[in-house]
């Protein structure tokens, strides 16, 4: 069988052409209706939910920035006054330290002034002592020289 060139058009207008053009139609409309205005309305719903979950997420990351923040400088001023608490203790420690040392060598003294004192008398009691002995010893010297004179 031989060849015959016989063109034939690429679609055939009759009426299966409106029809399906209709059928496309109510089709694309019952698909929007069923499925797209669905899933863009929980697609929307979505993406209002993320916006605001990041808002609040971002307002929750700025409380707690403001909050560190704050921790931050009482934890300065805590460390400050500790600081200062310590200074003080030092200085204050140091202080009665000095005193006491003062205390101790003002006792010190006075115990040694105490010494000296009792070491005079004892030496002043002792002088005494000894002069009665030397005058004792110089009667009885005294007494036996005019007794051997006499003689």
């Amino acid at each position: 069988m031989p060849f015959t060139s016989v063109s034939k058009p690429m679609f055939d207008f009759d009426a299966t052409l409106p029809l399906m053009a209709v059928q496309f139609l109510l089709l694309t409309a019952i698909m929007n209706v069923v499925f797209y205005k669905p899933l863009m309305k929980a697609i929307e719903d979505r993406s209002e939910y993320i916006r605001l979950n990041e808002a609040e997420a971002r307002e929750r990351l700025a409380k707690s920035e403001a909050l560190a923040q704050q921790y931050q400088q009482e934890l300065a001023e805590t460390r400050k006054q500790y600081q200062a608490t310590i200074a003080a203790a030092q200085a204050d420690a140091q202080k009665r330290s000095a005193q006491m040392i003062a205390e101790a060598q003002q006792e010190a003294q006075a115990q040694r002034e105490q010494a000296q004192r009792e070491l005079d008398q004892q030496k002043q009691e002792a002088m005494q002592a000894l002069e009665q002995q030397v005058d004792s010893l110089s009667r009885q010297i005294l007494d036996k020289l005019l007794a051997g004179v006499s003689r």
